[in-house]
């Protein structure tokens, strides 16, 4: 058969499946074996143009290139296209298909129901009335009076609706919720829709309406207005939020955010995004004019920045982060609750605001930085907190050679550092500081033990900008240590309940000695007592910081034993029990605190038991064997058998002797669980009929010695095929007297948009609560071959 049949061919047929081949490089294959073809691609081949067109029906009638007409079962193929109809004509110059009955189209895996069509096939340009469509890529469908196809990407609804809502068998259903439009533009070369003189409803309820609204169709950013924030403040009054979103290019970005207060004004939030090969970072501006109620101009300004510097000596890494507040009360009036780098349980972050800038550079072996620092402190009168001291600046330098003869390890370490502190708060002199620190070490390693010996020698000078008590300007302190820490490692196989292991048994021993100076006239800068634990008990100084070197002349005994699996190495079981003998007494303390006379220390016990992947435990407990009474002891239980199911539990207790004594115990609960669970089975069987599931989302802490909630956070989700729902009530401590509540609500339409009342929910619970996970109602992108027909 030739490739093109002369134009005067008619071919007729009344067969049930009669194909005739329109145009194309090839006309019909010659039957034969199936072959293996490559696999088959989401996006057809080729140029649409240059497919070829095939046809068939019950009847077939026309003339090859000039026109074919269709009846009964009628069906034109080409490409990822197809479209059956009851009647068709098609017209091959023009490559127009008009077909009527009941008509349907499959375009990629997006289909469209009607009843007429007029289309040029190629261009996929025309109309088509009495339409239901639907989306392959996000699961949107709806319907309209008529869709006008703009090209294969752009299309016009009007009086149309959408929504991603799965539909069922049921004659009477209706969607939970549903977007309806007098004109709804799809464009799926920018992914978003367009609807105008809109309305939002919800379980048939209308909840908005607005003359123009546009939507997501995919994940990618797009410019545009973002769901609003409503929320009702006892101090700010009624609060609406209206972001605008900047998608500048695909590394910038930027968020315009006009706020309105009723009691307090308007005001603008603006971030600006920015990554580059060489640098990145992100502008922020919150700014209010005329603060009614404080009677003045209000502004939070952040910058961070970091960039790699090309130089004829190597790179030179440059970080900036910075924040500034126009007054005090600034973190009270406006906190940073939709942040997700703000901790609520961290009121003193949003009272600390940093100017950090860091100029830093390396080069082998050596590695030289400068920095400044300057704190800007937002003070409470009811709780006033003590500014850190600022660096103005600090030069530092470290050389750590790689490899030395006879296996040595060595480190060097310089700084320079000017401290300047708020004298209001420090009876203390501003200083210049230097210091050197030398470390040399020398471990033998084998895969049974390790032994390390190690010294150090820390020479430091003080220049003060003001005499001391003593009359000094300058104190020069230089100090040796010594240190020896060794272990060995033994194995053997064992079985524990059924389960076989690699246990394994650690003895430790670290003994460190520094002779004793007297430091009590130096000022302390940047040190402060470090915590009693694992990681602190084998080091050489029980101080951080460099103010303080402990006289130490002690012996750390520990000893560790580790159930591990055999085939994954993953660690099961592990028990830990260390303790400090001391030698002599340590005389050097921080200001206020007695020496160390206990010749025994605490005795630290620690436990972390993992069993199974859905069970976790550690526990750490410090032990006074005099007093015979834990002084401080920590316990966390976790439990995540599936997804979206997580309980946690943790009980902490803390005694502190000292000028200021500490006493507390807390328990701290959290979860997210399934209510249907929780309450019964039969409910949770009611909740998978419905289509919809209910969870139960919170954190509680709990004072036992105030017999009060510190902090609260107890919420609700409904997750359903098309829509989440978030009810979360938040109850924070602020400060020693004050907590801060509120009723966050948000309404989550998937494909569309998250409206919240109140600030986001969502952020709060992830920051919060242990485990989380967001309820993710989106599904993997199905391929166009399972709507193929």
């Amino acid at each position: 058969m030739p490739s093109h049949p002369p134009a005067s061919l008619r071919r007729f047929c009344h067969l049930a499946a009669c194909a005739l081949l329109l145009g194309g490089q090839g006309a019909l294959a010659q039957s034969g074996a199936l072959k293996s073809t490559p696999m088959l691609q989401e996006k057809a081949p080729g140029p649409a143009d240059t497919l070829p067109t095939f046809v068939r029906g019950q009847h077939v009638e026309g003339q090859t290139d000039v026109r074919v007409g269709i009846e009964g079962d009628a069906e034109l193929r080409r490409g990822d296209t197809v479209i059956h109809a009851d009647r068709m004509d098609y017209d091959v110059p023009e490559d127009r298909a008009r077909a009527s009955g009941h008509v349907r189209i499959n375009r990629g895996g997006n289909r469209y129901d009607g009843t007429l069509l007029d289309l040029k096939v190629n261009a996929f340009s025309g109309f088509f009335t009495d339409i239901d469509y639907a989306l392959l890529e996000n699961g949107g469908h709806g319907s309209a009076a008529r869709m006008d196809f703009i090209d294969r990407e752009r299309s016009v609804a009007h009086e149309g609706s959408y929504t991603t809502c799965q539909k069922d068998d049921e004659e009477s259903w209706q969607p939970d919720w549903v977007l309806r439009a007098r004109t709804l533009r799809i464009d799926k070369v920018e992914d978003t829709g367009t609807a105008e003189n809109a309305v939002l409803e919800f379980k048939g309820v209308p909840i908005l309406a607005t003359p123009w609204i546009s939507f997501p169709l995919s994940r990618k950013r797009k410019s545009g207005l973002l769901p609003p924030t409503l929320a009702l403040d006892s101090t700010s009054g009624f609060v609406y939020a209206q972001p605008w979103y900047w998608n500048i290019a695909p590394n910038r970005d930027a968020t315009f955010t006009p706020t309105l207060m009723t009691r307090r004004g308007l005001g603008l939030e603006t971030q600006l995004r920015y990554l580059e090969p060489r640098y990145g970072g992100e502008l922020g501006l919150n700014f209010m004019p005329d603060d009614k109620l404080r009677q003045r101009s209000r502004w939070l300004a952040s910058v961070k920045h970091s960039a790699q510097i090309g130089s004829p000596w190597g790179d030179l890494g440059l970080s900036l982060n910075a924040r500034r507040a126009s007054d005090n009360d600034y973190w009270r009036d406006f906190p940073r609750r939709g942040s997700s780098s703000y901790n609520p349980l961290d009121v003193t972050a949003e009272r600390l605001l940093p100017a950090d800038a860091n100029l830093n550079w390396s080069g082998g072996a050596h590695t030289l930085s400068l920095r400044t620092l300057k704190w800007q402190t937002l003070q409470d009168v009811s709780a006033p907190i003590t500014p850190p001291y600022d660096l103005l600046p600090q030069l530092h330098w470290s050389y750590a050679p790689s490899a030395l003869r006879s296996g040595l390890d060595l480190r060097l370490d310089a700084d320079h550092t000017y401290f300047h502190g708020d004298r209001s708060f420090y009876h203390q002199p501003n200083a210049r500081r230097s210091y050197f620190v030398a470390q040399l070490s020398r471990p033998w390693l084998t895969p049974a033990s390790f032994i390390t010996p190690r010294l150090q020698l820390h020479a430091t000078r003080y220049g003060f900008d003001a005499p001391l008590a003593g009359g000094q300007r300058s104190v020069t302190r230089v100090l040796p240590t010594f240190s020896l820490d060794s272990g060995l490692v033994f194995e053997r196989d064992a079985q524990w309940f059924g389960r076989s292991f690699l246990q394994t048994l650690e003895p430790r021993a670290f003994y460190t000695y520094t002779p004793y100076r007297d430091q009590s006239m130096l000022p302390v800068y940047d040190s402060a007592q470090t915590d009693f634990n694992f990681a602190s008990i084998y080091t050489e100084n029980s101080f951080g910081g460099n103010d303080r070197i402990a006289d130490n002349n002690l012996l750390t005994l520990g000893v560790t034993t580790r159930l591990l699996d055999p085939g994954s190495g993953a660690e099961a079981v592990r028990l830990g029990l260390a303790q400090r003998l001391r030698f002599s007494d340590q005389k050097v303390t921080m200001p206020g605190m007695p020496p160390v006379s206990e010749h025994l220390s605490d005795v630290l016990l620690g436990a972390g038991i993992h069993w199974t992947p859905q069970w976790g435990l550690d526990a750490i407990f410090q032990y006074n064997p005099k007093e015979r009474r834990s002084m401080r002891a920590t316990i966390a239980a976790r439990y995540t058998p599936a997804k979206y199911h997580t309980l946690s539990l943790a009980y902490r207790k803390q005694e502190v002797t000292g000028p200021y004594t500490v006493a507390s115990r807390q328990v701290d609960l959290g979860w997210q669980w399934p209510i249907g669970e929780l309450v019964s089975l039969a409910r949770e069987d009611s909740a998978r009929r419905s289509g919809g599931r209910w969870y139960g989302v919170g954190r509680i802490n709990y004072s036992l010695p105030d017999r009060r909630v510190v902090d609260a956070i107890v919420g609700a989700e409904y997750q359903s095929c098309c829509w989440t729902g978030r009810l979360v009530l938040e109850r924070l401590q602020t400060g020693l007297a004050s907590s801060n509540t509120r009723i966050l609500l948000q309404l989550e339409l998937k494909g569309l948009s998250r409206l919240s009342f109140g600030n986001n929910p969502l952020a709060s619970l992830q920051q919060n609560v242990p485990g989380y996970q967001t309820l993710e109602s989106d599904t993997p992108v199905p391929s166009r071959f399972t709507r193929y027909d």
